[in-house]
């Protein structure tokens, strides 16, 4: 047999025509069942089939799974950023490795069961000799946005172009294909079915239906063998009359994603999307800073003052992972340092990495501004891991003690560009600060230090032992009794 589970090491590219595929004993299976058995002898080995999928191991995948293993088409519904579009471009990963159809067909047609005229002609007129050709896992992926596409983006329409030429407008020759059944023997997706023209819908409800396609009324009829799945927002797909009913019941399983139930698993996905352009100079994320931007998106998803019908992306995360990584960067270069650690105050550069991804409720007050509400959960995010990094109960003594430091020196200010040498001076004014460091192990390094320094000054402030005053990149610190 020259289909493996999952993966197939060897090369079957070297068989070329029909004589030869069925010499080598290759037996043709439809998309449904090779996605079946492909998933059941990955389950069996106990693979993990989806490898960048996290959080979903009890949830989704196994809905997932009975699906495909039901050969049912599906439906992914979520709000956006919750992986469904990455979820359906793994599905590929159950395709065979490599898949014949014939050489020289407009669509995707197996030499053992060709679905339109010229394919069923070539069988026919070259019987063993058939040439074939091998379509990867890749090619036989096919996704499409909804919004904008038209039936013959989809389906296919006539082509003028053969029409002039001579076809006949009623032949299959007169057509173009759309991406449909030029899937054929393969998995089609769409992404955003609800703004998807009503028209293309009644086209695939006929797809699902009845597994063939009709272009403009023509006495033609494809048996396509394709898997189909979609993507919506369940706000939108529930809405009445945005999906027509009977494309809705033919689609056999609505599968509900979700946001990481845990921050681990949202910042294990977090650092799995980051992307480094350059690694000079080194920059350095702190374990509570990377609990920090993973809480602002925890934050974001629960506020009342955030769409929570949009949904709140995981790209928030990824974004301003790689924002705060940049600004420490650039502090570096500045510094001519060949080394840098992120700080607190490079989250005061968040707001461009999240404005545009956080859509805010549209009945709040008009008041509050988009840019208030980015540094509200910024806040909230540090009073979060603040607390879980120095409880009130056993630190209370340290932080009244760093209160009463704060107010003997009436103001401390740090800064974005400070240099590392610069914090050394400000433990002075605050030598309470040092047991925090000292009990984290953040005193062994210099950097290290002033990003713990800020952390502990940004935490009071948001236990409002302390307050803070921000005039550009830096912020002033001062008792609550001196204001």
């Amino acid at each position: 047999m020259l289909h493996c589970p999952l993966m197939d090491s060897r090369d079957p590219k070297h068989i070329h025509t029909f004589g030869e595929l069925k010499d080598a004993g290759y037996v043709y299976r439809p998309i449904r069942k090779e996605l079946a058995e492909n998933l059941a002898a990955g389950l069996r080995n106990r693979e993990n089939v989806f490898p960048e999928i996290h959080g979903y191991e009890d949830t989704v995948l196994p809905q997932l799974y009975h699906a495909i293993l039901a050969g049912h088409n599906i439906a992914l519904l979520g709000e956006k950023g919750q992986a469904k579009s990455r979820l359906m471009r793994h599905l590929a990963d159950l395709l065979d490795a490599a898949f014949p159809v014939i050489a020289g067909t407009e669509i995707p047609e197996s030499p053992f069961k060709p679905i339109t005229a010229k394919g069923r002609a070539l069988l026919a007129a070259h019987g063993d000799d058939l040439p074939i050709r091998w379509l990867t896992r890749e090619e036989r992926y096919g996704e499409r946005l909804a919004p904008g596409s038209r039936i013959a983006d989809i389906i296919g329409d006539l082509d003028p172009s053969k029409i002039i030429e001579g076809r006949s407008m009623g032949s299959e020759e007169a057509l173009h294909y759309g991406l449909l059944p030029r899937m054929n023997h393969g998995i089609f997706a769409i992404n955003e079915l609800p703004d998807l023209d009503y028209l293309v819908q009644v086209a695939m409800f006929n797809v699902l239906e009845e597994e063939d396609i009709q272009i403009r009324g023509l006495p033609l009829r494809l048996p396509l063998d394709v898997f189909v799945c979609f993507t919506a927002n369940p706000a939108e797909y529930t809405r009445s009359g945005k999906i027509i009913t009977q494309l809705k019941d033919r689609i056999g399983a609505e599968i509900r994603t979700h946001y990481p139930k845990t921050r681990g698993v949202g910042l294990t996905i977090t650092k799995q999307e980051i992307s480094r352009f350059t690694d000079s100079p080194e920059v350095v994320m702190p374990e509570f800073i990377e609990q920090i931007i993973e809480e602002i998106t925890i934050q974001a998803r629960r506020h009342p003052l955030v769409n929570q019908k949009s949904g709140v992306s995981a790209r928030l995360s990824v974004a301003n992972y790689e924002t705060a990584l940049a600004s420490a960067r650039r502090r570096a270069l500045m510094a001519g340092e060949d080394r840098a650690i992120v700080r607190l105050t490079d989250l005061g550069t968040l707001f461009a990495s999240s404005a545009g991804k956080i859509e805010l409720d549209p009945y709040r007050d008009e008041a509050v501004t988009e840019y208030q509400i980015v540094m509200k959960l910024i806040d909230l995010a540090i009073k979060e891991v603040f607390e879980e990094f120095f409880p009130e109960e056993k630190y209370a003594k340290q932080f009244d003690e760093i209160t009463k430091q704060v107010y003997q020196a009436e103001r401390i200010e740090i800064a974005d560009t400070m240099p590392a040498a610069s914090y050394r001076e400000l433990l002075k004014l605050l030598p309470g600060c040092f047991d925090l460091l000292r009990d984290q192990k953040w005193d062994v390094d210099a950097q290290l230090s002033a990003a713990g320094i800020e952390f502990i000054l940004e935490g009071l402030t948001t236990k409002e032992k302390i307050s803070r005053r921000r005039l550009g990149e830096i912020s002033s610190f001062k008792s609550v009794d001196l204001y």
